[in-house]
């Protein structure tokens, strides 16, 4: 039997069969959050697709966008590379390489912290704020604006998963 619908993608949910074999394996007691965790994810995948679009023809993959958006919000258009890292919540490798891929595309200067000699200050250029804006203009166009959740049901939706998210430590509510 042939699953797929060329326009519309697949003809079942793969989700709702998870489910079902979870419940026929004898785990029907968490086949609910099973199907609710794997549905997240794949939610995750979905939206960062779509929102990768956006950014391809700004040479910027989400991540990049994040700390040119987080420098873009702090007071002074800089921050230490560690703390971009806090901010974002990802690991320090990852900001780094994210801050030298800015750097080297003129969109980021890297300088030593003067408040701490030990640590590197990323600070936004006039044209990181420039592409910044493009950017979050077609992400507010072409993503935020219908992330197709109905907009009475986003803030109630926002606040479950936040919930969620501080109640398993990412953040102290």
């Amino acid at each position: 039997m042939d699953e797929r619908n060329e326009s519309a993608g697949l003809r079942v949910d793969p989700i709702t069969l998870a489910h079902e074999n979870w419940s026929a394996a004898g785990w029907g007691d968490v086949a609910d959050g099973m199907a609710l965790v794997t549905s997240i994810m794949r939610v995750q995948q979905l939206m960062l697709a779509r929102v990768e679009a956006v950014l391809r023809p700004f040479e910027l993959t989400f991540a990049r966008f994040e700390v040119l958006m987080l420098l873009h919000f702090s007071g002074r258009g800089s921050m230490p590379v560690g703390k971009i890292g806090e901010r974002l919540q990802v690991h320090p490798a990852s900001v780094t390489n994210a801050v030298q891929r800015l750097a080297a595309a003129g969109l980021v200067e890297r300088t030593t912290n003067p408040d701490d000699g030990r640590s590197v200050l990323a600070a936004i250029t006039p044209a990181g704020r420039d592409l910044a804006l493009d950017a979050a203009e077609a992400l507010n166009r072409d993503v935020f604006a219908d992330v197709g959740v109905d907009a009475g049901d986003r803030v109630t939706l926002f606040g479950h998963l936040a919930d969620w998210r501080a109640a398993h430590g990412d953040f102290l509510s």
